[in-house]
């Protein structure tokens, strides 16, 4: 007997004939003879239609109260799904976050998560209960409901896992695992069976909308295998594990792109120490999280110091950077907020040579100017014309040999 955690994305729960599908999955694993804990996100398109609703009434609504609001979707998921459960014959409990003890800090709208208590979850599983909890939420240490932001159910499903030391956590979705890249954008995208969380990590944090970022860095954390897998059918998914030799194999695991980034360059700035320090600490003290930076030196003893944010942030950053420009006498501020990252990320790159080459042809011979290039010991990303992202991807998917139907 084991003990495994499900988790349902909203998708998986979007009406009854999902839900009641959900539902027999559980019932399923438990008379597999393991213990089981579900978690649910909100159901559909729940949560964007009560972030619509806030916005009806106000312009700047308060985040303790978005967090009460947004809460609410997930209680409904769980209440339908312990009743979907008795339904077929066996028994249910749906608990909050707040029920289940799992408390954060006090940031509303993207709390972190400080510690679980999992005697009451234990307590329900050992008298034979399917235990259904509600995702994205937990509370603070003043009994304040709060919200893990968006993807914030996966989090909450690696997390239970690793403190119910669960055999594994099963991630349900509306795909069949994760992909070398968006099979909308590249058809000839292959599935894989295993993925490192480094090579996941990379692969979330530069564009893929796979998993929450946090939720992985759980996972490795703890050492949770996690299964991603469609809700749909019963086809093995993907799993994300601690990387094995036979990983290294392999060059390159998958290719991304991150849409809707925006470049700035302040021009001529005094190349002196301490004047970096000054302008991202301005940038990051509006909560404004920098992508790449590049400093050019200029033979003139000034710099051009160029730096990427996500569109949304780019009208904020750019005020801030014109101030900044000003401040420090130099020669003005560039922008082009239609600029994408394409990037390659394996662990193979470690010890294979010429990946950055092979790179950078595919590009060169669909006629794509590579603007800014970043790297780390398992990715290489390029900075290119938005418009041009999409074909990029598709170059460079080609050129690695991930085209092929085989994994």
């Amino acid at each position: 007997m084991g003990l495994i955690v499900q988790k349902f994305g909203g998708t998986s729960v979007a009406d009854a004939e999902r839900i009641n599908r959900a539902a027999r999955r559980a019932i399923k694993a438990k008379l597999a003879g393991h213990k089981v804990c579900v978690v649910v996100s909100a159901m559909g398109k729940t949560t964007d239609k009560l972030v619509e609703l806030a916005s009806q009434i106000s312009s700047n609504p308060p985040k303790r109260e978005m967090d009460m609001l947004l809460s609410t979707g997930e209680q409904i998921s769980i209440a339908l799904m312990a009743m979907a459960i008795y339904e077929m014959g066996h028994s249910a409990i749906s608990m909050t976050g707040g029920q289940v003890g799992l408390y954060t800090d006090s940031a509303h709208t993207k709390a972190r998560i400080t510690k679980i208590d999992a005697d009451r979850i234990f307590k329900h599983l050992n008298n034979g209960d399917i235990v259904i909890v509600a995702g994205f939420q937990g509370i603070d240490e003043q009994g304040n409901i709060t919200t893990l932001g968006r993807g914030g159910s996966d989090t909450t499903a690696v997390a239970l896992a690793a403190v119910l030391n669960a055999d594994v956590c099963e991630i349900y979705t509306d795909v069949n695992g994760i992909y070398t890249a968006d099979p909308r954008v590249v058809p000839k995208a292959r599935k894989l069976g295993k993925i490192t969380y480094d090579e996941i990590l990379e692969l979330a944090s530069l564009g893929a909308s796979v998993m929450h970022n946090r939720s992985i860095e759980f996972g490795k954390k703890y050492g949770v295998p996690i299964h991603v897998r469609s809700s749909l059918t019963d086809e093995q998914g993907t799993i994300i594990c601690e990387e094995t030799p036979n990983m290294e194999e392999i060059t390159v695991r998958g290719v991304t792109v991150k849409k809707d980034l925006a470049r700035i360059t302040l021009m001529g700035v005094p190349d002196k120490k301490g004047i970096a320090a000054k302008i991202f600490h301005s940038i990051s003290s509006e909560n404004i999280v920098v992508d790449d930076i590049i400093q050019n030196p200029l033979p003139d003893g000034n710099a051009n110091i160029s730096f990427t944010v996500e569109k949304a942030d780019f009208r904020e950053a750019r005020t801030i950077s014109e101030k900044i420009n000003t401040e420090l006498g130099g020669k003005g501020v560039a922008y082009d907020d239609q600029v994408a990252k394409v990037s390659v990320v394996g662990i193979g790159m470690r010890s294979h040579t010429g990946v950055a080459a092979k790179m950078f042809e595919a590009l060169a011979e669909a006629g794509i100017n590579i603007q800014n290039i970043s790297t780390s010991e398992i990715k290489i990303s390029c900075i290119v014309s938005r418009d041009e992202a999409d074909e990029a991807l598709r170059k460079i998917h080609t050129a690695f040999g991930l085209d092929s139907t085989e994994e």
